[in-house]
């Protein structure tokens, strides 16, 4: 670091082209950035021993990550989601993890998921190729079914799930939903029927994920919980891939389990491998829709966000409270690590 810097903040990894946002937040504060694209906590070792802050977007940061980076202070990461940092080992250590609450994209990604929906219901995919194949003809898409009246279900109802209720209820569906986290007063005064997980699992025509990846939500939707959907039902996610397992739902797809898929996420997270090829088996299906985990996309979610993780590592290396912490380490755990 120069002299006059008041500590080096390392991006590990990002695919936004560049970090000129990130870059006037950091050096405005008298910080040093330095930007990376690693792969590895070995890598991310190697290249911010001298870090005291890391943004990370995809980047795994476990503890051979913090032990080897006896500066670090803050891993503050570009998006909602936690599960790349091992928050835990951070506490112990006393290290600030931050991320950015849900409403950064909020819109974007209701907006992706009634898209989601809608592609996949009127099979547009479907239509779209075959027109391009030379084939005009309505029956390519039979058989479709009118949406009023039909039950949209909502796993999980925190902030974006309850736009995406908002916007569908717009079409005439009967908007459902399971949120052990919410009272079901609270749903019923948006107009939305609180049901029980196995409810909405078996009565869904159209199932929209917008759930946490958890322990408890990892490949939540396995072969025996595809096999109590409808044969006629549709699955959406935009939330976590896992939450799916990609072969149980390949299996389901192939013997009419259930009708159709719209993904904005795969399992295997393309992102996060350094070399990826279109072989998942569900990108063959021609009713599945997929898009690359580009539902928090827009130029100015993704101006905010970058934003609020670099203002965040600012900010705690500062000695000012985060905005958005995921944890709390105290000062003792810091010293001892």
């Amino acid at each position: 670091m120069t002299r006059t810097s008041r500590g080096v903040i390392m991006i590990a990894d990002s695919d936004f082209g560049d970090v000129d946002i990130e870059r006037g937040i950091v050096e405005g504060a008298g910080f040093t950035l330095e930007a990376h694209q690693c792969t590895s906590e070995e890598e991310i070792i190697a290249r911010g021993r001298d870090a005291a802050g890391i943004l990370t977007q995809y980047a795994h940061i476990g503890a051979a990550a913090m032990d080897g980076m006896p500066r670090l202070r803050v891993i503050s990461r570009y998006g909602t989601g936690v599960d790349t940092v091992d928050v835990e080992q951070a506490t112990r250590r006393g290290i600030q993890v931050t991320n950015a609450p849900n409403d950064w994209c909020a819109d974007e990604v209701a907006d992706h998921a009634i898209a989601l929906w809608l592609a996949a219901a009127r099979k547009i995919s479907r239509y779209d190729a075959a027109t391009r194949q030379g084939e005009w003809r309505w029956q390519t898409g039979a058989p479709i079914w009118r949406l009023r009246g039909r039950v949209f279900g909502l796993l999980g109802y925190g902030a974006i799930a309850r736009l995406i209720a908002a916007r569908a209820q717009a079409f005439g569906v009967q908007v459902w939903a399971h949120d052990p986290f919410v009272e079901a007063d609270q749903l019923r005064i948006d107009k939305v029927r609180p049901v029980s997980l196995d409810e909405l699992i078996r009565e869904s025509d159209y199932l929209t994920i917008q759930a946490p990846l958890t322990t408890d939500t990892r490949h939540l939707f396995d072969d025996a919980t595809l096999a109590r959907m409808k044969p006629t039902a549709i699955l959406v996610n935009t939330a976590r891939g896992p939450i799916i397992e990609d072969a149980a739902l390949d299996r389901a797809l192939c013997a009419g389990t259930i009708a159709a898929a719209a993904l904005d996420d795969l399992e295997e997270e393309p992102a996060k491998q350094a070399e990826w090829a279109p072989g998942n088996s569900l990108l063959r299906h021609p009713n599945v829709v997929v898009t690359p985990h580009a539902a928090y996309y827009s130029e100015e979610s993704i101006q905010t966000i970058r934003t609020i993780a670099a203002g965040e590592a600012v900010r705690v290396l500062s000695g000012e409270p985060p905005r958005s912490p995921v944890n709390h380490p105290s000062a003792r755990a810091g010293v001892t690590r």
